[in-house]
C-alpha cells in the first residue's frame, strides 16, 4: 500500500513560471499521483471491510462464547447442587451408621448377658451336680407342683435358646444392616468423587471460557483501534485527493495559460533590447522584485532573475513594459503577497541588486532566452541552475 507520507509528497507543487511542456509534465503527474491516491482510498475502504468481517466474527464467536458460559454456569451450579444433596446424604448415611453401631453394640450387651446368665446357671447346675435337676423334681409335694417344676425347668432351657437365638439373630442382622449401610456410604463417596470432578471439570470449562471472551474481547477492542486508524487514513487520504484534484485544476488551468502565452510568443517577434525604454522608476521596480527574489542570492542569481523578466519584456508573450510584466496577474509572488510593496516603500534593494537589474536592462543575460525560474523541484529540469533557483 502506497504511504499516506509518499501520497503527500507526489502532491505536486507549481508555479505559473513553468513552460507548458514543463507544467504538462506536472499535470500528468500530478494526475498519476491522484490516481495512486484513489487506489490507496480503495484499498483502504477494502481493508477496513476486511476488518469489520473479522470483528463481526469475533463478536459472533464472543457471543457464542458468552452463551456456553451461561449453559456451563447452570452446568456448574446443578453439579454444586448435586455434591451438596450427596453430601447431605452422606452425612445422613453416617447418622444411620452411628444409630446402628448403637443398636450393635446394645444387641452384643444383651446377647452377653443373655450367655452369662446362661453361664451361671449351668456353672449352679455343674456345682449341684447332674442330679440337681431330679432333686428339685423329687422334692415336690405334690404331682402337680412336680409337673410344675419340670415345666418350669424346660421354659427356663427353652427361653435361655429362645432369647440367645434371638439376640444373635438380631446381632446379625444389625451387621447386616450395618454392612449394608457401609456399602450404601462407600457408593455415595463414589457418586461425591464423580460429582466432584464433574465440577472440577465444568469449573475447568468456566474458566477457559472466560479467558476466552477475555481474549475475544482484546482483539475486538484491537479491531475497533485498527478500523478507527483506518478510517482516520480514509480521512486524510481524502484530504490528499481534495488537494491532488485542486493541483490538477489549478495545473490544467496554467497549462492552458501558458499554452496560450506559448502560441502567442510564437506567434511573436522577439523584440531588440535597443527598442526598449527603461525609465528610473522600472530600474526601481526591478532592483527591490530582485531583492524579494535574490536578495540572499549570489550576483549571479540577481541577474538570472533581471534577465528573465527583461526576457519576457522582450518576448512579446508577455507584457512590453517592466511594470507589465512584474504586476501580471499571480506571476510574482512578492507582489501578491506585499513584500516588494514594502521593499518599494523603503527602498531596501542593495547596490547589487541595482547592479543586477542595471545590467539586465542593458540586455546581460546568463540564462538565455529563459522565461521562467522557482526553487527547484524533481518534476522540473531546468535549463539553468544558479544559487537557489532553477531558469528554464
Amino acid at each position: 500500500m502506497i504511504s499516506l507520507a509518499a501520497l503527500l509528497t507526489a502532491a505536486l507543487p507549481f508555479s505559473a513560471y513553468a513552460d507548458s511542456k514543463q507544467t504538462e509534465q506536472q499535470l500528468n503527474k500530478a494526475k498519476e499521483a491522484a490516481q495512486q491516491t484513489q487506489q490507496a482510498i480503495d484499498q483502504n475502504e477494502e481493508n477496513i471491510d476486511s476488518l469489520n468481517d473479522t470483528k463481526s466474527a469475533l463478536e459472533d464467536q464472543k457471543s457464542d462464547l458468552e452463551g456456553q458460559l451461561s449453559t456451563l454456569n447452570e452446568s456448574l451450579t446443578e453439579a454444586a447442587d448435586k455434591l451438596s444433596e450427596i453430601e447431605a446424604k452422606i452425612d445422613s448415611k453416617n447418622d444411620e451408621i452411628d444409630s446402628t453401631n448403637k443398636e450393635l453394640e446394645e444387641a452384643e450387651e444383651k446377647a452377653e448377658s443373655q450367655y452369662e446368665s446362661m453361664k451361671r446357671r449351668i456353672q449352679f447346675m455343674y456345682e449341684k451336680g447332674s442330679t440337681y435337676p431330679l432333686e428339685m423334681l423329687l422334692s415336690a409335694g405334690t404331682f402337680g407342683d412336680l409337673l410344675n417344676r419340670k415345666n418350669y425347668i424346660e421354659r427356663v432351657e427353652e427361653y435361655d435358646r429362645k432369647m440367645l437365638k434371638e439376640y444373635q439373630q438380631t446381632q446379625a442382622d444389625i451387621e447386616d444392616k450395618k454392612a449394608k449401610l457401609e456399602q450404601e456410604k462407600s457408593d455415595l463417596e463414589d457418586l461425591k468423587q464423580d460429582a466432584e470432578a464433574e465440577q472440577n471439570r465444568v469449573s475447568e470449562l468456566v474458566s477457559s471460557t472466560k479467558g476466552s471472551i477475555s481474549a475475544a474481547d482484546s482483539s475486538i477492542s484491537q479491531y475497533v483501534s485498527a478500523i478507527s486508524n483506518a478510517e482516520d487514513l480514509g480521512d486524510q487520504l481524502g484530504d490528499v485527493l481534495d488537494q491532488q484534484n485542486e493541483d490538477i485544476s489549478a495545473l490544467e488551468k496554467q497549462l492552458a495559460e501558458e499554452r496560450r502565452l506559448e502560441a502567442l510568443s510564437n506567434q511573436s517577434v522577439w523584440r531588440s533590447i535597443g527598442d526598449v525604454t527603461f525609465s528610473d522608476s522600472d530600474r526601481t521596480l526591478l532592483a527591490n522584485l530582485i531583492y524579494c527574489e535574490a536578495g540572499a542570492e549570489p550576483y549571479e542569481g540577481q541577474l538570472a532573475v533581471g534577465a528573465v523578466v527583461v526576457n519576457r519584456v522582450l518576448s512579446g508573450a508577455f507584457p512590453s513594459t517592466i511594470v507589465g510584466v512584474i504586476y501580471q496577474s499571480g506571476q510574482f509572488s512578492p507582489v501578491s503577497n506585499g513584500h516588494l510593496a514594502a521593499a518599494l516603500a523603503a527602498d531596501l534593494a542593495t547596490d547589487s541588486c541595482y547592479q543586477a537589474a542595471d545590467a539586465a536592462m542593458s540586455g546581460q543575460t546568463n540564462v538565455g532566452n529563459c522565461i521562467f525560474f522557482r526553487t527547484p523541484i524533481p518534476q522540473v529540469t531546468p535549463k539553468y541552475t544558479i544559487g537557489g533557483h532553477i531558469f528554464y
